[in-house]
């Protein structure tokens, strides 16, 4: 079992922008979904009725998505995605910690811990010399290594202000506002600063070098 290599590397292998991006949004789609439902599905399979309310039942639902979209993602490239992986072991550690100790707070810190953890590990990386953002986007955009860094810095430090974010809104809302937030609200800032930075990725773009 290995992780999936470099950004420009030759033999690496990726799947095509629509199945990935299913196989990362899926699992949140479905936790809003469950959220949003746990009562019907509590009728619907008993079982669930012992976890709690939606939320836990919401928790449960995303620790199987992601499970599952990993070996999923495994089973069609032969290697894991980094970020995917790293997002995965903590959804799966504080989903557990949430439903164990039937307390949601694990679930809602959950986001901040990720996106310090990813703008921790981006911006640690760059001090290594290493633009991990590749990791990510290479099967959307194919860049030169300034690119690439550059990027890469910008989105770490976007990832600190989801995890303000984060924590504004779960210390200042309801658990339903929340998780809404984390479905309809996080997506749109992302889209928008990725919009942003498509200047920048216009200018280090190797396939306009190519042209």
């Amino acid at each position: 079992m290995e992780f999936e290599h470099g950004p420009n590397a030759p033999d690496r292998r990726e799947l095509a922008p629509f199945p990935k991006l299913l196989l990362e949004l899926g699992p949140l789609v479905l936790f809003f979904f469950a959220n949003a439902r746990g009562e019907m599905l509590a009728e619907m399979f008993p079982a669930l009725a012992e976890l709690g309310g939606s939320i836990f039942i919401a928790t449960a639902v995303f620790m199987v998505a992601i499970a599952v979209s990993l070996i999923v993602s495994y089973a069609l490239t032969k290697r894991l995605p980094v970020m995917p992986v790293v997002s995965g072991v903590v959804v799966l550690v504080f989903g557990a910690l949430t439903l164990w100790l039937h307390d949601e707070l694990f679930i809602k810190l959950k986001p901040t811990i990720v996106n310090c953890l990813f703008g921790t590990v981006l911006l640690g990386g760059l001090f290594f010399n290493k633009s991990l953002l590749g990791y990510v986007f290479d099967s959307v955009f194919r860049l030169d290594d300034d690119g690439w860094r550059k990027l890469t810095f910008r989105w770490g430090v976007f990832f600190f202000v989801l995890a303000a974010l984060n924590e504004f809104v779960w210390r200042s809302f309801s658990t339903d506002f929340w998780v809404s937030f984390k479905v309809f609200g996080i997506m749109p800032i992302t889209v928008a600063f990725t919009l942003f930075q498509l200047p920048l990725i216009q200018r280090h773009s190797l396939d306009q070098e190519e042209g």
